[in-house]
């Protein structure tokens, strides 16, 4: 008998861990890692050493300095042939690890066979001193070396600091975690925590007006003229000009995602279509850091530019070309438009690109990470599986990126990161990885473990919020559970009235609204935004690698998945199932299914006919008492990934598959064929809905648009005869009718469609048009 399948719990569960919560508002900046457990930590910080004695048969030494802790030890870079060197690194060890009672700081001399020992210093742990910030930095001091009997050297000094120091400390950022001894000096850099900042966006808009004076090759023809622009990797063109003639016009507007600092110009060239080729007429180059920056929708000056002639091959050396063309241009960087590189629907940013438009910031959003546990193994390491696990978070322009554990399922980071909030209706995004550059050398890509959203209108002010999030993955198997990652969340709000104010607003930019981008244009701009800011972060030291920005931001998300339509499609019904639920309600009160409930309607409903100046009052208390009524039932805690709302946890395998193929795909044509089909069958399905509401739409517009005379005819009859009788009657009368008709008894009614229907029906609609 087989056993039933395993239930995965994909829930959100609430935590009480034992952070130091109570820092009050105005004392919020001050009080660092209240949102986190304390760890406590030995800093080691190796500055400098001085007159060190030689070693070598040469006479000089290559030092390296070993800081040693029971089974952990750390080293610095060594120095060759040099007896001042200055190493200025810090060592971390972990309390909760240490089992020795003696810090050994030792001095040795490379060698090709065994390292020799210049000289060391030893400290009691019990004698090391604490520090808590925001506390200055313990000052360094000069040790003069001892030899192994414990006696000083003649020469040679070590400048040191040994404190005892929680996370909070300035220097626990960049310094040498003991648990991360396997990693080398090398990988250090890969595994520390890092704050980014997103390239700064603009959009650059290039208005083509026209040309003068082309020079087509062929002379005895007008070109079809055309521009084509680049900027990067990005290139778009205009239509070919309709005046043919060597001063063609466009009036085109092309736009374009650029990144300060701004590293590559803007390419035109102008191109003449012969055939199935393009000839080259012209061409210009203009740097982005002279261009005009716009903050409003005031047009900007238009500007002549020179086309330099486009020559080919080798022979462009000096030569004195008198090239009269010349392009007209209106060229702008426009800064009242925020750049998108997230979806609208859970962005963490909507501030236009010109700070001069930024409004003060409304609060600010901290977050502690505190652990995860149960994280599944992402790779293998000496034949059994292994996770290097960090957590990415990105919120506004500012990313954040913890330190690697190296070789837990149960890492624990503990580290707190402050955000400046300016609109409430964001959101922001918490993902964790696996670090794949640790031991591979960076051959391999950082993992996806899970993310997790969180909206910040959806939190309380001022409360604290720990909670252990799931972390799921979509594979082809299906959603699965790779572990989970505990956070605390609070937001503050430093003015309640400005943050109600916000809700006012539009949530865009007032650009958005006044010259507003196609769906299209938005689109292909967010593409190009996305692929700017994972190039840039991808060049940061440490990098915020490609694969996890790409992840963080969903480059994928606009990707056709069956699975996705069907999330879609069920969340529709859900918000249209409360209409139908009283359109079922209604129903039963008009077929006096319940005689009393049917009679209470029609008394009330005889009030506000008599009395409509209630009709109002009455609709807006009702809604304040479903509001009310719903209190009891408020969610009270953040939102998380929902594998039942996704349908992640019911997808057919073969969907997944289908969502998981390359674009373009990569299967067998009998697949491909058998997906298509589908894909057709449900595209049908879709015309068809979408084809019914279309004609509902034109037997709207055929009631007066004359295309059935005779109906028309009947309507236009119709609309006369109900304005004289409700110009004569008056309208509680005309309401209480109609609607004691609608409520009429089940007698008096009949099986058929009503006169109306029938004739709305029967009004034409154009799909008896359409081939």
């Amino acid at each position: 008998m087989q056993k039933p399948p395993q239930v995965i719990d994909f829930a959100l569960k609430e935590t009480s861990p034992n952070i130091g919560v109570g820092a009050t508002a105005a004392d919020k900046n001050s009080c660092t890692y209240d949102l986190v457990e304390q760890m406590q930590y030995l800093y080691v910080r190796v500055v400098k050493a001085k007159d060190l004695p030689a070693k070598d048969v040469t006479g000089s030494c290559d030092p390296y300095v070993e800081v040693k802790l029971g089974n952990y030890k750390g080293t610095t870079k060594h120095f060759e042939k040099k007896s001042n060197p200055v190493w200025n690194q810090v060592f971390a060890f972990s309390k909760e690890r240490i089992q020795a009672s003696i810090l050994e700081v030792s001095v040795k001399d490379k060698d090709v066979v065994l390292d020799d020992l210049i000289g060391r210093i030893m400290f009691e742990l019990v004698d090391v001193p604490k520090r808590v910030p925001p506390d200055s930095p313990l000052a360094s001091v000069w040790y003069r070396l001892e030899d192994r009997k414990g006696e000083k050297i003649k020469a040679g000094e070590l400048m040191l600091a040994v404190w005892m120091g929680t996370q909070a400390d300035e220097a626990f950022p960049d310094a040498w975690h003991s648990d991360a001894a396997t990693v080398g000096l090398d990988g250090v850099t890969n595994i520390r925590s890092k704050v980014y900042l997103s390239p700064k966006l603009w959009y650059i808009r290039v208005n083509v007006i026209e040309a003068q004076d082309l020079l087509p090759g062929d002379k005895s023809r007008f070109p079809e003229a055309f521009v084509k622009v680049m900027l990067g990797n990005q290139a778009l063109r205009t239509r070919v000009s309709q005046s043919r003639s060597i001063h063609p016009m466009w009036n085109e507007d092309l736009i374009f995602v650029a990144a300060e600092p701004f590293e590559e110009p803007l390419i035109l060239t102008v191109e003449d279509r012969v055939g199935s080729s393009t000839e080259i007429l012209g061409k210009c180059m203009i740097p982005l850091h002279i261009l005009q920056r716009r903050l409003d929708h005031k047009p900007v000056n238009t500007r002549w530019y020179n086309l330099e002639k486009h020559i080919i091959g080798e022979l462009e050396q000096k030569k004195e070309i008198k090239f009269a063309s010349r392009i007209h241009l209106r060229v702008c960087l426009d800064g009242g438009y925020h750049v998108l590189d997230e979806s609208t629907h859970y962005t963490s940013d909507l501030r236009p690109t010109a700070k001069q438009l930024w409004r003060p910031s409304i609060g600010i959003l901290e977050v502690g990470i505190l652990s995860a546990v149960g994280l599944m193994p992402m790779k293998t390491k000496d034949g059994r599986g292994t996770t290097d696990a960090y957590c990415v978070a990105k919120y506004g322009q500012k990313w954040i990126r913890t330190r690697t554990i190296i070789d837990s399922f149960t890492p624990r980071w503990n580290e707190q990161y402050t955000w400046e909030v300016f609109d409430p209706c964001t959101v922001i995004t918490i993902g964790v990885y696996d670090n794949g550059h640790v031991h591979s050398g960076g051959g391999s890509k950082d993992s996806r473990i899970g993310k997790v959203r969180i909206r910040l209108s959806t939190l309380e002010t001022d409360r604290v919020y720990t909670h252990s999030y799931p972390l799921i993955v979509l594979q082809q198997s299906g959603a699965k559970k790779t572990g989970e990652v505990h956070l605390a969340v609070r937001f503050t709000c430093s003015s309640t009235i400005n943050m109600l104010h916000m809700y006012s607003h539009p949530l865009l930019p007032k650009m958005h609204y006044i010259h507003p981008l196609s769906v299209i244009q938005l689109d292909s701009l967010r593409h190009q935004a996305m692929q700017i800011v994972a190039m840039r972060l991808n060049r940061a030291e440490p990098p915020l690698r490609k694969e996890v920005v790409e992840h963080m931001l969903d480059v994928d998300s606009h990707m056709w998945s069956m699975r996705r339509s069907k999330a879609n499609f069920f969340r529709i019904m859900a918000v249209l199932r409360p209409v139908i639920a009283v359109g079922k309600w209604f129903d039963q009160i008009c077929n006096w299914k319940n005689p009393l409930t049917t009679i209470l309607i029609h008394i009330l409903f005889i009030i506000l006919v008599l009395y409509p100046e209630l009709i109002l009052p009455t609709a807006f208390l009702y809604l304040f008492l479903i509001g009310i009524w719903n209190f009891r039932w408020r969610p009270r805690h953040p939102s998380h990934m929902d594998t039942r709302l996704s349908h992640a946890d019911a997808a057919h395998p073969d969907e997944l598959d289908e969502e998981f193929d390359s674009f373009p795909t990569s299967k067998g044509s009998d697949m491909v064929r058998m997906r298509y089909d589908r894909l057709r069958s449900i595209a049908g399905r879709v015309q068809t809905v979408v084809g019914d509401l279309a004609t509902q739409g034109e037997r709207f517009q055929a009631l007066l648009s004359w295309r059935d005379p005779r109906a028309t005819t009947l309507f236009v009859i119709f609309c006369l005869v109900a304005a004289v009788v409700l110009y004569v009657t008056p309208f509680q009368v005309v309401a209480l009718l109609l609607g004691v008709y609608v409520l009429r008894h089940p007698r008096f009614r009949h099986k058929l469609p009503s006169v109306p229907l029938n004739f709305f029906r029967r009004l034409p609609a154009r799909s008896d048009s359409m081939i």
